[in-house]
């Protein structure tokens, strides 16, 4: 059955530290503490749930080890108001309500994944999925807490590199493998924790994933694109260029599998933890390496004829820098801490302490040249008092910090050297009083970025805040209003970008002259929490001031076509809803149903829309639930997307037909569960709007997915 949001309050204390939000599942497998049998709650005891300030999904156990796939984006988008950059099977970043990039942040245990990902689309996620034990999507203003940069949302990702238990038997293993047709996806992960002594636990991890270029349902191309390669092979004919219009009909007409796909990613990590009744504290060293093949923009440039009927789409450009397909070889060394202290009875109650710091490099190869050569490294901390109880009454706050300092080293070095530095004050309350809750977030955040062979350097100064109340209608019902003020600073790449970036096939302009970006938003959600059915629905609007965007310019420079970044006042608004009920009670299997739907809108002030927004998604299943075996069948429909910026190509929309069986093999143990799925069953053409590359980079065709999980 789809996670969904829980239902009580928030505090600060959790969502400021490495946890977000947290629910408490426990049934088939999802949920469960496999170290000790009892149920997983990161973020408890502060936070109950989540009505107020936002609303949170989850992804753990069974429905996780389904939904892996090698990027976390593409691992998240049957959630409600989720969809992926998608840019390639190797790089693919969450969307969150239609923001992505800058807005929305990637966490791993409540601090950054210090990676460049968010600095564009092509650049991976430093975060394998199958290391991963649990997933929480945050959305709402409650996210502003995490950084007043994520307006879109966070996803928090969990894992066990710093122990937080002593394994009931001193030694605890977790696995999980499987295969994928699509593009042979062939995938291995494992974990040990073992008991050092009653107080210090010790843990080993790593993962391994394979895949092959990633076969498609249909062309590889988009219809439009396919027209205008059709359309330069008649023009080389009438000119009597016969190979040249052969290859441009060849690329038209290409199927199957998509070129220069193929990926391969290894991970590695070590931890220990000191762990008593006083709090613990401990540390983790892991390392990250991935290599991936950018795919190849069809050339559509052709010197032949008459080319006053094709519009100036980004796609109506070629390029050709350096020789052979691009790659892209990334690795990143990362140390991780994490401590908390047992405060007493007294006002405060736990002090918690997270840090982590990273090194980062990719290079981009041209064919076997280097390219250009990105370097990172960056450290983030953040120091919180959480509050006890005092009549309803309690809360967290406390102080965030973090440096980066990114270069890029090449002939295509878009963005000059450049050392961001952020420090914030934060708080949030909470008070309950019956049936009535209200809460309270601030945010104040210094940033400063400069670029020194520049000589430049921009400061400022921003702060947010949100208020929110909830009242229980009834004991199932219960409504929830809020509203936020969000103000963030512009980015080092959105200042400073100048320069052709080949692994996107674009000249990316920045502003130096950017302002803050600011919005006011507002939230109502309805949630009904019974035994039969389980209902919410969330209505959402931003309005911005000066809000920041990369869009197409119509024009060229070096070859390709130019994206710059604008500020202009526009609207995002849009809607989430999700439902489920057990229909019925079929032998041993409950049978349950479920739908959800998300649809975000947004609006340039003057008329024009922002590029690249998912449409309208409806998503239902039917799931038989047993003791052994469950299995589920969906359809996927998906819009649309004809409202479109300038010089951005409309998306077809597609409907997707997936199926699943899940068997627990082994009586009364819920540790070990095979999981065989189908993907795309009819094998159709999906293109995906939040993708820079949806013209020549669709979804994946038809794919069986076979998984096992286990734990001893």
């Amino acid at each position: 059955m789809r996670l969904s949001s829980s239902a009580a309050g928030l505090t600060l204390a959790l969502v400021l530290s490495a946890p977000a939000f947290a629910q408490d599942r426990t049934a088939r497998g999802v949920g469960d503490d496999l170290h000790t049998d009892q149920p997983i709650v990161v973020t408890a005891p502060y936070v109950r749930s989540l009505d107020i300030l936002g609303n949170v999904s989850v992804l753990e156990g069974d429905e996780l080890a389904r939904d892996i796939r090698g990027q976390i984006g593409d691992s998240l988008t049957r959630q409600p108001g989720v969809s992926a950059t998608s840019f390639s099977p190797g790089a693919s970043r969450p969307v969150l309500r239609g923001f992505s990039g800058e807005r929305v942040r990637v966490l791993t245990d409540g601090i950054g994944s210090i990676d460049v990902s968010n600095t564009s689309a092509d650049h991976a996620v430093t975060i394998d999925p199958l290391t991963v034990e649990r997933i929480e999507i945050l959305r709402g203003p409650a996210v502003l807490l995490f950084g007043s940069q994520a307006i879109g949302g966070a996803v928090n990702l969990f894992d066990r590199r710093i122990p937080r238990k002593v394994p009931a038997d001193h030694v605890h293993i977790d696995a999980i493998g499987g295969y994928a047709t699509a593009a042979d996806d062939r995938n291995l992960g494992g974990s040990i924790d073992v008991a050092l002594s009653p107080q210090i636990v010790a843990h080993l991890d790593g993962s391994w994933r394979k895949t092959d270029d990633m076969r498609v349902g249909g062309y590889v191309n988009a219809p439009g694109l396919r027209g205008q390669l059709l359309h330069l092979a008649e023009h080389a004919i009438e000119d009597g260029h016969a190979d040249e219009a052969a290859e441009l009909t060849a690329q038209a007409n290409r199927r199957g599998r998509i070129a220069n796909t193929a990926s391969e990613t290894w991970t590695a990590a070590g931890g220990l933890s000191l762990i008593n009744d006083g709090g613990q504290l401990g540390i983790s060293v892991s390392y990250f390496d991935t290599g991936y093949g950018v795919p190849e923009r069809p050339d559509t440039a052709h010197d032949h004829g008459d080319h006053d009927d094709h519009d100036h789409d980004d796609d109506d450009h070629g390029h050709e820098h350096g020789e052979g397909p691009v790659t892209i070889g990334m690795k990143q060394w990362r140390a991780d801490l994490r401590g908390e202290v047992e405060l007493g009875d007294g006002f405060f109650d736990k002090l918690r302490l997270r840090g982590g710091y990273a090194d980062y490099q990719h290079t981009e190869y041209e064919g076997d040249e280097v390219g250009t050569v990105f370097y990172n490294k960056g450290v983030e901390g953040r120091l919180e008092l959480a509050q006890n109880d005092r009549g309803g009454w309690r809360g967290a706050s406390g102080v965030q910090f973090s440096h980066r300092d990114f270069d890029a080293v090449g002939a295509e070095a878009f963005v000059p050297r450049n050392l961001t530095d952020q420090y914030a004050l934060f708080t949030l309350q909470e008070w309950t009083a019956g049936p009535l809750g209200l809460e309270a977030a601030a945010r104040f955040e210094s940033t400063s970025v400069r670029a020194p062979t520049l000589g430049i350097t921009r400061a400022f100064d921003t702060f947010s805040g949100a208020l929110g109340a909830s009242y229980d209608l009834t004991e199932a019902v219960k409504l929830g209003v809020s509203v936020a003020r969000a103000v963030r600073a512009p980015s080092a790449e959105e200042l400073f970008s100048n320069g052709p970036h080949i692994a996107t096939q674009s000249f990316e302009l920045g502003d130096v002259n950017l302002k803050r970006e600011a919005s006011w938003g507002a939230e109502a959600s309805l949630k009904l929490r019974s035994d039969p059915v389980n209902f919410s629905l969330s209505v959402y609007s931003n309005w911005f001031d000066d809000f920041i965007y990369s869009d197409a310019t119509g024009a060229e420079e070096d070859g390709l076509p130019v994206f710059r970044y604008f500020q202009r006042d526009a609207r995002v608004w849009g809607f989430e809803a999700e439902a489920s009920a057990r229909l019925a009670q079929i032998g041993g299997f409950a049978i349950v149903g479920d739908v959800t739907a998300d649809m975000t809108r947004a609006k340039i002030k003057g008329g024009q829309y922002v590029p690249r927004i998912p449409p309208l998604r409806i998503l239902g299943g039917i799931e038989a639930q047993g003791d052994r075996v469950d299995a589920r069948a969906e359809v996927e429909w998906t819009d649309d997307q004809t409202r479109i910026a300038a010089f951005e190509t409309p998306t077809k929309g597609f409907t997707l037909v997936n199926a699943s069986i899940s068997w627990r093999p082994l009586p009364e143990a819920r540790h070990l569960t095979l999981s065989l799925a189908a993907n795309n069953i009819f094998d159709v053409d999906a293109r995906r709007h939040a993708s820079f590359t949806k013209d020549f980079v669709p979804l994946a065709g038809r794919d069986i997915r076979l998984t096992a999980r286990a734990s001893f």
